[in-house]
C-alpha cells in the first residue's frame, strides 16, 4: 500500500480513537460537535471514512516487521 495511503488511514484511526475515548469518559461526541450532531451528514461521512481506513489498515495487523520495511 502506497505510504501517503497509510498516513491517511492512520490520521482517520487517530481521530476515531480520540472521538471515541471522549465518547467513553466524558460522554462527548467531538466530530459530532464539530459538524452539527452525529447524524449530519457530514459527521456521517467522517465516521465512515473512519470505518473505512479501519478495513483498510487490518492486514497490516498481520504484516511482520520485515514486511514493513519492504514497503517503506
Amino acid at each position: 500500500m502506497p505510504s501517503i495511503v497509510f498516513k491517511i488511514c492512520l490520521v482517520l484511526l487517530i481521530v476515531g480513537g480520540l472521538n471515541w475515548g471522549l465518547i467513553g469518559l466524558f460522554s462527548f461526541d467531538l466530530v459530532g460537535w464539530l459538524f452539527g450532531g452525529s447524524a449530519s451528514w457530514i459527521s456521517r461521512v467522517i465516521f465512515s471514512l473512519v470505518g473505512v481506513a479501519a478495513v483498510v489498515a487490518i492486514p497490516y495487523l498481520f504484516m511482520s516487521s520485515d514486511d514493513d520495511r519492504h514497503e517503506a
